[in-house]
């Protein structure tokens, strides 16, 4: 693992949009080109990415939680990992070294929202050390369906 640079905006758009396309990780249905994704990298939200033999596999990053100042210690996270490298702990590799990038960047609490079908996802976390706080209720529509998420918690500082 090791941190993302803008280099590797090709690449994390690639895996983002197997996810997309995959449909059990994100509400979002529109793809990502590298551009999109290079303005992820704004100095202040890690994102890490895990290689394999020089190819990204998998990457983490984190986004603003809200605008208001209160919350300006707390992230947004997201994992997504290759289909052709799922199930080989990517997804927890991520994780785990997104959370030592986020100490490092002094935020103070990651989290994030995942379906709870997305077995593999609330697993990786708990693996990470994410407790489940609760479940939003009917949180948003993917094509037309209305889908709870199961919202996931980690300090990352004292």
């Amino acid at each position: 693992t090791r941190p993302a640079t803008r280099n590797d905006a090709a690449a994390v758009a690639g895996i983002y949009n197997q996810g997309v396309e995959a449909r059990i990780a994100t509400f979002e249905t529109r793809l990502r080109t590298a551009e999109d994704v290079a303005g992820w990298f704004n100095g202040v939200h890690p994102i890490v990415v895990v290689e394999d033999r020089g190819e990204t596999v998998g990457f983490a990053s984190t986004s603003s939680y809200r605008p208001r100042e209160c919350y300006a210690k707390i992230a947004e996270f997201s994992v997504y990992v290759a289909r052709d490298h799922r199930g080989r702990g990517v997804g927890r590799q991520a994780l785990m070294a997104l959370i030592e990038e986020s100490a490092t960047a002094g935020l103070h609490k990651l989290v994030s929202r995942i379906f709870p079908e997305n077995a593999a996802s609330r697993a990786a976390c708990g693996a990470a050390g994410f407790r489940e706080v609760g479940v939003y209720k009917a949180h948003g529509q993917l094509e037309g369906v209305w889908k709870d998420c199961v919202i996931v918690e980690r300090f990352v500082s004292g």
